[in-house]
């Protein structure tokens, strides 16, 4: 059985200005950003278009799905639906230069046996557009610090903390007037 997520260049590719286009599905199991996992129950779609520009193939197409990830303020599980962008630069031969405007790590080259993975660049594509902290809504009230009460279900009995007074220790005091020029 093929991968779905390896695709072998058709000879027609090779051609200067020519293009096709791919989908398919991407079995990935959990994905792992920082410390937060998102979990896929179902494979996430990819479909992009892979274009021969004279010294290489450029891809571009994107990759979808919905995820199972879990609330950092409320620590409920929630599903996201996650999208991000495809993008890929093979140079076609060996002896290509690289193109100057990119670094050594903003292509690859084509492998002898003219078969792209797509793994690493759907993983790029979802870690690109994952929050740096997921979130169940961007309102989410959280825990309760005292009673671990979870404030978007239940009024908290807990009687919030007091504001401190304007003459409690102030450690930066010593910096007051401080010419930080």
């Amino acid at each position: 059985m093929m991968d779905p997520t390896r695709i072998t260049i058709p000879p027609e590719l090779f051609a200067p200005a020519e293009s096709s286009s791919f989908e398919g599905g991407y079995g990935l199991s959990m994905l792992k950003a920082g410390p937060d996992l998102y979990e896929f129950a179902s494979p996430l779609t990819w479909s992009l278009t892979i274009s021969n520009t004279g010294d290489a193939l450029l891809l571009a197409g994107t990759v979808e799905g919905v995820a199972k990830a879990t609330c950092a303020r409320c620590l409920e599980t929630f599903e996201p639906s996650v999208s991000g962008e495809i993008e890929g630069y093979y140079l076609l031969s060996e002896e290509s230069s690289a193109p100057e405007a990119m670094d050594a790590d903003e292509f690859d080259r084509l492998p002898p046996d003219k078969v792209i993975d797509l793994a690493p660049l759907l993983d790029a594509a979802l870690l690109l557009e994952l929050p740096l902290v997921p979130l169940c809504d961007e309102d989410c009230k959280g825990l309760c610090p005292t009673c671990g009460q979870n404030r978007n279900t239940d009024p908290c009995p807990c009687v919030p903390a007091p504001e401190l007074p304007d003459t409690a220790p102030n450690p930066f005091k010593a910096l007051e007037g401080f010419p930080f020029d």
